[in-house]
């Protein structure tokens, strides 16, 4: 109760302070009071006090599908009240050999945070009864020159015995296929593949990412190039090959506009992204509404980021 009260306190004054600044000052005011609120981590740490983020922090995914390469299991969790419920568990097959996929042919399971992109039927027998088709490479894979296509999650021949490895694909029992494709939505599913088991994350480096973010997009919009380009990491490449440098000098061209700008994000997604690199990465995946006066955009905005020395590095984005 004593807590409820301070928290009800803290409302009621935050409530009444900005009743003033849009008194004598505006509602422009109290639109920048509530931005500079978003980027202060002791925000998102109260924010996130009754949330379960071991598993990440989601907005808009429903179902996170999980695949150990070491142990070979694929689990299926869903969302339900904000936290992540194990429904499904299966043992599964992948590619014949070990390590991160970098090659067409390489005959390696990738390892990262993928979309299910299509479901195919009417396949050749030896897919089983259908395919869920990933997002591989993504963004990040393309900025690391990682190449091939057409990782699936598939079924068991159904004329012939069942193959030991894949070619890089996930497959399991055709009839735990089928059921993970009636359980799951396709356009709410994330599919997260590692060597192994997946650290656990924290509401500190959940509540950094979250403020982080807003920080970046104040700079962003305030066309401060200096307090932007310090969110991005040397090591930073888009998935089109352009470097650090090459990336500074476009933005500095754009940001010496000054344009006015409408930035909003939204049902912001941010997963950890298992990785060969031996980082401590997240991908940010969230809506994104762009304006200003001679361009507009929305549509999905992906940042693939380090967590280093208590600050973020974008490593990529698209």
């Amino acid at each position: 109760m004593r807590f409820l009260g301070l928290l009800l306190f803290g409302i009621t004054f935050l409530f009444a302070d900005l009743v003033d600044i849009y008194r004598t000052q505006g509602i422009d005011a109290v639109k920048e009071q509530l931005e500079k609120k978003l980027q202060e981590k002791s925000y998102w740490e109260k924010f996130l006090e009754d949330k379960n983020i071991d598993y990440g922090y989601y907005e808009s995914t429903k179902f996170l599908i999980f695949v150990d390469k070491d142990t070979k299991e694929l689990k299926v969790y869903k969302k339900v009240d904000n936290r992540f419920s194990e429904i499904l568990k299966d043992s599964v097959i992948i590619g014949e050999k070990q390590g991160d996929k970098k090659v067409e042919g390489d005959l390696k399971t990738p390892e990262g945070v993928y979309k299910l992109t299509n479901k195919l039927t009417k396949l050749d027998p030896f897919y089983g009864p259908l395919a869920l088709v990933t997002s591989y490479p993504n963004t990040f894979d393309k900025a690391l020159n990682k190449k091939g296509h057409g990782i699936w999650i598939h079924g068991m021949p159904l004329n012939q015995q069942r193959e030991e490895f894949t070619k890089g694909c996930i497959a399991l029992d055709n009839p735990n296929l089928q059921n993970l494709d009636k359980t799951i939505d396709l356009e709410e599913s994330l599919l997260l593949i590692s060597k192994d088991e997946i650290k656990k994350s924290t509401k500190d480096e959940i509540s950094l990412i979250l403020s982080s973010i807003y920080k970046w997009k104040d700079a962003w919009k305030k066309s401060d190039i200096d307090a932007y380009l310090s969110f991005y990491s040397k090591e930073f490449k888009r998935y089109d090959g352009v470097e650090l440098n090459s990336f500074a000098e476009y933005k500095k061209t754009i940001f010496s506009r000054k344009q006015d700008k409408t930035i909003i994000f939204s049902n912001i997604n941010i997963i950890p992204y298992p990785n060969s690199l031996n980082k401590k990465m997240y991908k940010v995946l969230m809506d994104e509404v762009y304006r200003t006066n001679s361009y507009k955009f929305d549509g999905k905005k992906e940042l693939f980021i380090e967590l280093k020395d208590n600050k973020i590095e974008i490593l990529s984005e698209g």
